[in-house]
């Protein structure tokens, strides 16, 4: 049986990066992906070795977009660990032009099924991933203005579900940022809102997810408990630690590896 392996290394508008891993229960030799490389690449080596994770068993990177929060240590890691980068073919051309080697991922990857789903941001091509680990699947979904049905069908069921939840409507309506800048985070191919994605969560939760991540959140314009208690106050008369587990990613390499 294998054990998967989840962590998100780094979430935020500094820098994105989750592990998945997996091997068998018991065993030494885990192997896994990373989802985007938006930090230095000493950053995320030091983050994983932190964990116990050799940096060369990480099999490919997958890559959502081509935003920098999302690719700023990616050419540094595949020029010296030579890793394969797997992206939509749309984020590959915008990848090619920046030097770095990127192909349309195959149908497994360390052992992992990889399925990308299509996401509405305003970047070339961007997408989530579900990936199948086992008998367990975690899906990723960040960066997207609103929820399509696409994505809603790529997410539903999954075990592990890390899903955005960038901002508090009234934080970011009243805060600093320019207009222009509030108009796109808000727009429908922005940021998701905590109070849109406590309604999915709820959604996610009724067709059997139990574990749920906020990430993708907001420095200026969220709170990590803000976002914590929207997330609650939407899932109904569930229980949290009996029906569902809830967490947040943080900007910074401050979770430990959850294996499930």
């Amino acid at each position: 049986m294998a054990l998967t392996r989840f962590c998100p290394l780094f979430s935020g508008s500094s820098g994105n990066c989750t592990y998945v891993g997996t091997g068998a229960v018991g065993g030494a030799h885990v192997i896994g992906v990373l989802v985007d490389a938006g930090v230095s690449a000493r950053r995320i080596v030091q983050a994983l070795r932190d964990r116990g994770i050799d940096i060369n068993d990480i099999s490919a990177i997958l890559v959502t977009h081509e935003h920098s929060d999302h690719i700023k240590g990616l050419l540094m890691l595949q020029k010296y660990f030579r890793l394969p980068v797997y992206a939509t073919e749309g984020t590959c051309r915008e990848l090619r032009r920046m030097g770095i080697r990127c192909e349309t991922p195959p149908p497994e990857v360390a052992g992992m099924g990889v399925t990308p789903f299509a996401t509405p941001h305003d970047a070339r091509e961007s997408c989530g991933f579900l990936l199948r680990c086992g008998e367990r699947t975690v899906a990723i979904a960040t960066d997207l203005g609103h929820v399509t049905d696409t994505v809603r069908g790529a997410l539903r069921g999954a075990d592990l579900v890390m899903l955005e939840s960038n901002h508090d409507v009234d934080m970011l309506t009243c805060g600093a940022y320019p207009y222009y800048l509030k108009a796109r985070i808000s727009s429908e191919v922005g940021h998701l809102s905590n109070a849109v994605c406590a309604g999915e969560l709820y959604r996610l939760a009724m067709s059997g997810t139990t574990r749920f991540v906020l990430g993708h959140l907001s420095r200026e314009n969220n709170r990590p408990q803000l976002a914590l208690e929207t997330a609650r106050a939407g899932m109904g008369g569930l229980k949290e630690n009996k029906d569902y587990i809830l967490a947040v990613a943080t900007p910074d390499a401050t979770w430990e590896v959850l294996r499930f």
